[in-house]
């Protein structure tokens, strides 16, 4: 059976003078109008095509080769162009805008607002709609991450802690203000990494590599910057968190506990405005 909301792999069965016919199993014979036949693929009766399945404005189904912004079952930053007694409808890169129910919004909006949402199946009319109330698609099977672990974030929203972030698209996880050393907002995709997984079940996540491994990483890299500039660096541990973001890609503190271990060994001088090799 196609699976509407998703791409499918589909045979065509017929040409005629506006798109293919392919085969949708249960679904019969699903249109895919002549402007998205692939000019560059085979598409002759017997040849498979990869498509996206959606249902038009009579909620037939119908296929295309456009690449929507996402499928059913995942997680996108997606933008409100109209607002109607209905809901609001998202641009997520199909001809026919996504609907988002005034029932399934977790906070006002309007047009020009961008809003994460998760794609479902409404189960009487088969249409793909968006909801903004994230809980119950998340945090639904144990969360078997590892201290170091390299994930994909896709941030959701701030909170007086931080900024909340979808890790891998199933779990919650919480950036703290402290690891947010660059700026962040909604609907950003990052990578991320888990720095604790906490005994209450939460995730604490970092923009940056952790552990032993990755501090000796940010060491080798300082000291490689400053042999390219002749054993002088102006950023010191009073510079701000902007500059040490920009020339490091770390936190402030990050860099303060590697220029401080350096300094331990003896391989550098810090001073106020630069740091230099001994």
């Amino acid at each position: 059976m196609a699976l509407i909301g998703r791409f499918n792999s589909l045979q065509v069965v017929k040409h005629t003078d506006f798109g293919l016919y392919l085969d949708g199993g249960a679904d019969g014979e699903i249109l895919l109008p002549r402007r998205y036949v692939p000019k560059d693929e085979p598409s002759e009766v017997g040849d498979w095509l990869n498509v996206f399945l959606y249902l038009d404005s009579d909620d037939r189904p119908i296929a295309t080769t456009l690449k929507p912004k996402a499928q059913v079952g995942q997680f996108a930053s997606l933008k409100v162009v109209q607002i109607n007694r209905i809901g609001l409808f998202l641009d997520w890169g199909l001809p026919k805008d996504l609907l988002l129910p005034h029932s399934e919004e977790k906070r006002p909006l309007q047009v020009g607002d961008y809003c994460v949402v998760y794609l479902y199946l409404d189960e009487r009319t088969r249409r793909i709609t968006a909801t903004a109330r994230l809980d119950r698609y998340l945090d639904r099977t144990p969360a078997r991450y590892q201290a170091g672990q390299a994930v994909d974030l896709l941030v959701v929203e701030p909170t007086p802690l931080g900024f909340k972030a979808i890790i891998d698209g199933q779990h919650w996880g919480l950036i703290h203000k402290n690891e947010a050393f660059k700026f962040l907002r909604g609907g950003m995709r990052e990578q991320g990494y888990i720095k604790e997984m906490r005994a209450d079940g939460r995730i604490s996540l970092s923009l940056q590599p952790v552990g032993q491994e990755a501090r000796d990483t940010l060491s080798e890299q300082i000291l490689a910057r400053l042999r390219e500039q002749d054993g002088v660096l102006a950023v010191s541990d009073k510079s701000p968190p902007e500059q040490i973001s920009r020339l490091f890609g770390v936190s402030k503190g990050n860099f303060k506990k590697a220029i401080g271990g350096l300094y331990k060994q003896g391989l550098i001088e810090i001073h106020d405005d630069r740091i230099q090799l001994r």
